[in-house]
């Protein structure tokens, strides 16, 4: 046989359906990427997430769905990846153990699983609930924030899942954590810092706080702040380097000086952890007036 007997075997495919197709082992091993035992990605296909568990999915139980980290990556979320692919199942008397497959057995209801294209993923908020047991508080309202800013997550389907889901690890953190969260934060540092203020002992800051000048015509918005004393927290990431930003920036900032506004501003540097906010903020707070007894 020659190479234009080639069998077409698609972007996945399974040793054994190759070989029933007419597959030459040559071909399957000049062709294929081995994902797992006798699962194959096509050389063709870029190895992406979403390639890789379309392959896996070949090996899947009925209404089982991708979940956890791989959720998380899957949905676009600004938290750690995991080699591993994370499946999410309800109880099976068998489950497919495949290296870099790791299943987990969840007690389900139908609208915890939804299709993301040809896939099946957990829900936005069945994933915020997997992932409350295995992050810290902090990362957990980034991921929350994030599943509401791009509509994925509503306030009602959050606490509908979590009404459910008593005794199950992680909850209590996924209680504590559901009224903090919020679509308006746009981006995980400011999720970040918009936690650490919250469970402090600083005032509760606002979100996208719009600042207007003397005609009251609104010329600028703070990521976070206090309006009561005009003080407005930005964190600064690297679009703030552009060159048309950075002169739009000045002008924003120079229109809040001009109206009283104190502008406290972080960078990346800044958000690896809680002190260098929260002392700032206090003493910013402090200076424009703020009293802790008052």
């Amino acid at each position: 046989m020659s190479d234009s007997d080639d069998v077409a075997l698609g972007p996945v495919y399974t040793w054994a359906d190759a070989r029933r197709r007419g597959a030459r082992r040559r071909q399957i091993s000049a062709d294929g990427s081995r994902i797992s035992r006798g699962l194959y990605l096509s050389s063709a296909v870029e190895p992406s997430l979403l390639e890789r568990c379309t392959a896996w999915s070949e090996l899947l139980p009925a209404g089982a769905g991708f979940g956890l980290e791989t959720a998380a990556e899957l949905y676009g979320l600004p938290t750690r990846r995991s080699s591993d692919v994370h499946v999410v199942s309800r109880p099976l008397t068998v489950l497919p153990q495949r290296r870099g497959l790791r299943m987990h057995i969840r007690q389900l209801a139908d609208e915890d699983i939804v299709p993301m294209g040809s896939l099946l993923i957990t829900s936005a908020a069945q994933t915020f609930l997997d992932m409350a047991a295995r992050c810290p508080a902090a990362e957990l309202v980034v991921i929350g924030d994030a599943l509401m800013r791009t509509r994925r997550l509503t306030r009602e389907t959050l606490a509908s899942r979590l009404a459910r889901a008593d005794r199950v690890r992680g909850v209590v953190r996924a209680r504590e954590c559901a009224p903090l969260l919020t679509p308006l934060a746009m981006s995980r540092p400011e999720s970040l810092m918009r936690y650490w203020l919250t469970t402090s002992e600083l005032p509760e800051p606002e979100v996208q706080i719009p600042i207007h000048d003397r005609w009251g015509q609104e010329v600028a918005h703070a990521d976070l702040g206090y309006s009561r004393w005009k003080l407005a927290l930005e964190y600064e990431g690297r679009q703030h380097a552009d060159r048309d930003q950075f002169g739009r920036d000045v002008d924003r900032y120079s229109l809040m000086a001009a109206d009283g506004w104190l502008v406290l501003r972080f960078a990346a540097r800044h958000v690896n952890g809680p002190l260098v906010v929260l002392d700032r903020t206090r003493r910013a707070l402090l200076n424009r007036g703020w009293r802790p007894d008052a």
